[in-house]
């Protein structure tokens, strides 16, 4: 299957243009008209257009779904990114903001079920908060891949072009320390100093890492006091959790939530949770397998898999029991950075390789029984 490099290449130009920074609700939406307008030239419909909490999110449904094809159209780059970094090509590398990240793997998603002969059982998902972490979108996303056998997320690509065979699973958490003021020149010894408990606390949270399992457990972001010479009353930290494994995520989880104050009188208050389940490795290695005979055939030679601690809305459907394959988009890097770029020979020849694994995806499916498959679980095919 050839497509046409030009096309594309004026095509992602008009989307990453339109810029769609995910906490500018306005501009989310404007992106969504312009990905609209694009889907009903190459697909020839409308999207479902679905907008939750002011957050704008796009469907094309052809038919009963099989295959989820997912993507988000947010960005982490503020308006006015184009300034600084404009869309632009030299040679095989292109750049713009957010092109990596993910809008080249959107455009891919368009002109290879574009050029299906039959999309019967493919559901083209386009989210507009997975920068977020997915606040909005996330029943949808489960609930569009509930009864898919698989789903495919053209998130850009690991270090080389590697696809994305597991993801770590994401937990966030925030511990507030509840102290009580005093003068600290005066009488430090009346009060409860909320920093020093947040101290304790911070040990003993990043405790909770496992090197060996591939946990890391990361005091981040730090508040306390008021003044300089004033006992904290308050303090809080937050804490990023990553995991590989279901069962270390609820460890953690466990611990986090058993914290106690070491100091008297200090006053605990541990919220958050899971953000995103794990992305397990055997939710993708049967797709992987079919992905990389495919390439070989296609002429683009041996794929790589890695498993990458960063996290996307390919850990929902996994999650739930959908055979998930990630990193299917642009090939390149610089994600969120301002070096960030993609290799436009490289994701020219990957648009067919998606193409056609939604193909023979949707042609094997098509000989299943739909009422079979129970939350993505993959039922015996039917003679």
């Amino acid at each position: 299957m050839n497509f046409d490099t030009k096309q594309m290449l004026e095509d992602l130009r008009t989307v990453v243009e339109r810029e769609s920074p995910s906490t500018d609700l306005t501009a989310v939406a404007r992106s969504a008209d312009t990905i609209t307008e694009l889907g009903e030239r190459l697909l020839g419909c409308s999207p479902e257009r679905i907008v939750i909490e002011g957050r704008t999110h796009l469907r094309w449904r052809f038919g009963t779904p099989r295959v989820l094809v997912l993507c988000h159209h947010d960005t982490v780059w503020p308006i006015g990114s184009l300034i600084e970094h404009p869309f632009e090509i030299h040679g095989d590398v292109l750049r713009g903001p957010g092109c990596f990240d993910m809008k080249v793997g959107l455009v891919m998603a368009l002109h290879a079920i574009a050029a299906l002969p039959n999309r019967d059982g493919v559901s083209l998902l386009v989210t507009g908060d997975e920068e977020l972490g997915s606040p909005s979108s996330r029943q949808l996303i489960e609930d569009e891949a509930i009864g898919c056998a698989a789903a495919l997320v053209l998130e850009a690509s690991a270090d080389g072009g590697a696809l994305k065979v597991a993801r770590k699973g994401v937990s966030l958490y925030e511990v507030a320390v509840q102290g009580r003021a005093a003068h600290a020149g005066l009488e430090p010894e009346r009060g409860v100093n909320a920093s020093i408990e947040a101290a304790h606390q911070i040990l003993a949270v990043a405790s909770l890492g496992d090197a060996e399992l591939g946990t890391t457990v990361t005091p981040t972001l730090l508040c306390s006091g008021t003044t300089t010479n004033t006992v904290p009353a308050a303090s809080s930290f937050a804490v990023d959790v990553r995991v590989r494994t279901l069962a270390e995520q609820d460890r953690v989880d466990t611990a986090m939530r058993a914290l106690a104050a070491t100091l008297p009188d200090a006053v605990l208050n541990i919220t958050g949770g899971a953000n995103r389940p794990p992305l397990e490795e055997s939710a993708a290695l049967d797709l992987f397998a079919r992905a990389s005979r495919l390439a070989v055939e296609l002429g683009l030679g041996r794929l790589e898999g890695a498993s990458v601690g960063g996290a996307s809305d390919g850990n929902f459907t996994a999650g739930i029991g959908v055979p998930t394959l990630d990193g299917l988009g642009a090939v390149g890097g610089g994600a969120h950075a301002s070096n960030e770029h993609a290799l436009v020979g490289a994701w020219i020849e990957r648009t067919g390789l998606v193409h056609a694994l939604i193909a023979e995806l949707i042609h094997e499916f098509s000989q299943t029984d739909p009422a079979l498959v129970v939350r993505g679980r993959e039922p015996d095919y039917i003679p």
